[in-house]
């Protein structure tokens, strides 16, 4: 099996409700999938780089998982078909990536002043 990371943007019209059953929702797919939930962030609500659909901000959320390859596109058609997903990427973890995920994974967080 092999490391995956997936980061997906929600749209920000939705309530922390939907947010929390959208992302419930990829988790159970997984899951069900065989694949094995390594870590999951919350980034929260963060203004875009540039607009998609209209809207200046989303929900930004971090999957890492490892998982059979086989399950990659499926995973993929599920976030196309999804109308509250903005955007969305996943990628193969290589060894040093897979070393900076657990340095990232392991960091205190922030306090904002």
């Amino acid at each position: 099996m092999k490391s995956y990371e997936t980061v997906f943007i929600l749209n920000p019209a939705l309530s922390e409700d939907q947010v929390a059953k959208s992302i419930s929702k990829y988790e159970k797919f997984l899951k069900s999938n065989g694949a094995k939930l390594v870590h999951k962030e919350n980034w929260g609500l963060k203004k875009l780089a540039y607009t998609i659909e209209n809207k200046n901000s989303g929900f930004y959320n971090l999957f890492q998982f490892t998982a059979p390859s086989e399950i990659i596109s499926p995973f993929e058609v599920e976030f196309s078909r999804d109308e509250t997903v903005m955007r969305y990427l996943t990628v193969t973890l290589d060894k040093h990536a897979l070393a900076w995920a657990e340095k990232r994974k392991n960091r205190k967080p922030k306090k904002v002043k």
